[in-house]
C-alpha cells in the first residue's frame, strides 16, 4: 500500500516528504513561565523548562493545539530515529526527555535522562517484579582528586566507576498542611576521596533497568551541604529532593520519577551509587565584603543552604573565609509549610540581622499590589531601587536555581527595575554574566 507523504512546519522552517503511518514524532518544547496563568496547569511541561514530547502521528495537531493552549513553544519536530541519532546517548545537564504517549495496553516509558536537583524524570516506575537491582561496584578513589587549573575538583568519581556511600539520615522537610514530599539526606563519604565545593552537585545512579532494560542513567543534585558536611567531618554530603509526581497529561495515569522517589524512599543504612562532583557556574566568589542575591524556588535552595551554613554557622571552620558582606535570599514556594529550612534560616537571620535578610514570594497565600498571587518577581520589583543599588557593584554576585520557568518572571523584574533608569536589562545582564556576576542553574 502507498504510503503518505507530509510535511510538518517546524520552528526553523519546513521538514519536507516525511512518511507517517505508524511513524512517532518527538517534539522538543520550551517550557512555560513561572506565572498566574501557568499556575493552574498540572502538566509536566508546566513544572520543567524545555522538554521532549513523543507523539504518535495521529495525535500530533491535538498535541501542537495543547502546547499552544499552554503557553509552551515548540522549537523543533523530529522522527523518532532522528531524535535517537541526535540524543540518544547524551546524559548532559539540558537533555530532558518525557514518557512516549501510547496506549495504555502498549504504554511503555521511557526515563528522561536528566541531570539536576529535584529529579526531572517522568518515567512510570516499574513493579518490584520488573525491576532488578545492580550490584553496587565500588570505584576506586583516585589517587588525587581530579581538578581543573584553579583547584576546583571535578569527576572523581564516574559513572562506570561510582563510590558506594551510605545513607546516614533522611528527614521530611515540608511541614503539616504543605504540598508534595522533600527529603533532606546524608550519605556518609568515608573511605572516599570525594571532595567538593559549595555550589557543586554530585550524580546518583538509582538501581535498576529503565523500560528498555538499559541501566538507568544518572541523575545530577545540587549539594545541599557546605565543604565539610552538615557533621563537620568533611566526610558527609547531603542532597535537598522533591520527589517527583504527576497526573500524565494524556492518561491521567500517576506517575513517578525514579530516582527522586528512589531517594525520598531511602531508610538509613542504604547503600548508594555516588559520583562527580561537577559544576562551577554557582560556586561562591572568596571577596568576603561581598554582595550575594540568591534567588531560589522549591529545592533550587539546595546551593544556598550551602552558602548560608559556610557564611554564617562554620567560621570556626574557615579562619580564612569570615564573610562580612550582605546575603540576601529570595525564596519562592506555594505554601508556608513548603518554607525548605525554615526555622535554620530564620535563626541565622536573627543572629547576623545586619548581613542576612529573607523575602519570601508564597504563592498561594500572599498577594501582589495588583491582588494576584505573589511569586519571586513581584519581590524583585517590590525591592527595585535596593537590588539595583546593589546589582551595580562589582562585588555583587546574582545566584538563580530553581524551575527554568522562573527566569522570565525574574527577567521582567529586573527589567521593570532598570527601566526606570533607560537601560536595557538584557544587554546590561550580558555584561553581567561576561564579568562572571550573573550566575543560572535551572532545570
Amino acid at each position: 500500500m502507498e504510503k503518505q507523504i507530509m510535511k510538518i512546519q517546524t520552528a526553523f522552517g519546513v521538514k519536507a516528504n516525511t512518511q507517517h503511518g505508524s511513524r512517532t514524532f518527538v517534539y522538543e518544547v520550551e517550557g512555560i513561565r513561572y506565572n498566574e496563568t501557568t499556575d493552574k496547569f498540572n502538566s509536566p511541561i508546566r513544572r520543567s523548562g524545555s522538554v521532549y514530547i513523543t507523539v504518535p502521528y495521529d495525535r500530533m495537531n491535538q498535541e501542537m493545539q495543547r502546547i499552544t493552549q499552554m503557553g509552551g513553544k515548540i522549537v523543533s519536530i523530529k522522527s523518532m530515529s532522528e531524535h535517537y541519532q541526535t540524543n540518544g546517548q547524551i546524559t548532559s545537564q539540558e537533555e530532558k526527555t518525557q514518557p512516549k504517549i501510547t496506549s495504555k495496553k502498549e504504554e511503555k516509558t521511557q526515563p528522561k535522562i536528566t541531570s539536576k536537583k529535584e529529579e526531572k524524570t517522568q518515567p512510570k516506575i516499574t513493579s518490584k517484579k520488573e525491576e532488578k537491582t545492580q550490584p553496587m561496584i565500588q570505584g576506586k578513589p583516585q589517587s588525587k582528586p581530579k581538578s581543573d587549573k584553579k583547584g576546583i575538583p571535578v569527576n572523581t568519581y564516574r559513572p562506570k566507576k561510582p563510590f558506594i556511600g551510605k545513607c546516614l539520615s533522611s528527614s521530611e522537610l515540608v511541614r503539616e498542611g504543605g504540598e508534595g514530599t522533600v527529603r533532606h539526606l546524608v550519605f556518609d563519604l568515608s573511605g572516599s576521596n570525594l571532595h567538593y565545593l559549595e555550589g557543586q552537585s554530585i550524580g546518583i545512579l538509582p538501581p535498576g533497568k529503565d523500560a528498555n532494560g538499559k541501566p538507568h542513567k544518572i541523575r545530577l543534585y545540587s549539594i545541599a551541604s557546605t565543604r565539610h558536611g552538615d557533621n563537620l567531618d568533611d566526610n558527609t554530603v547531603s542532597l535537598c529532593v522533591r520527589r517527583l509526581e504527576y497526573n500524565h497529561p494524556e492518561t491521567g495515569e500517576r506517575t513517578y520519577g525514579v530516582c527522586s522517589s528512589y531517594l525520598c524512599a531511602m531508610e538509613e543504612g542504604s547503600d548508594v551509587a555516588i559520583t562527580g562532583p561537577v559544576g562551577k557556574e554557582m560556586l561562591l566568589p572568596n571577596d568576603e565584603d561581598s554582595t550575594i542575591i540568591m534567588i531560589a524556588t522549591g529545592t533550587g535552595i539546595a546551593p544556598f543552604r550551602a552558602f548560608i551554613w559556610r557564611m554564617f554557622k562554620e567560621k570556626e571552620q574557615n579562619p580564612d573565609y569570615q564573610f562580612k558582606g550582605l546575603a540576601w535570599l529570595f525564596f519562592g514556594c506555594a505554601y508556608t509549610p513548603n518554607i525548605l529550612y525554615k526555622e535554620e534560616l530564620e535563626e541565622l537571620q536573627r543572629q547576623f540581622p545586619d548581613n542576612f535578610r529573607i523575602t519570601y514570594a508564597i504563592s498561594r497565600e500572599q498577594k501582589n499590589k495588583d491582588g494576584g498571587k505573589m511569586y519571586i518577581q513581584h519581590r524583585i520589583q517590590e525591592n527595585a531601587d535596593e537590588l539595583w543599588e546593589h546589582i551595580q557593584k562589582q562585588n555583587t554576585h546574582t545566584y538563580i536555581c530553581g524551575l527554568k520557568g522562573m527566569e522570565g518572571g525574574i527577567d521582567e523584574g529586573m527589567s521593570a527595575i532598570t527601566g526606570k533608569f533607560d537601560i536595557d536589562w538584557t544587554k546590561y545582564q550580558r555584561q553581567l554574566k561576561k564579568e562572571h556576576r550573573w550566575h543560572v542553574e535551572t532545570y
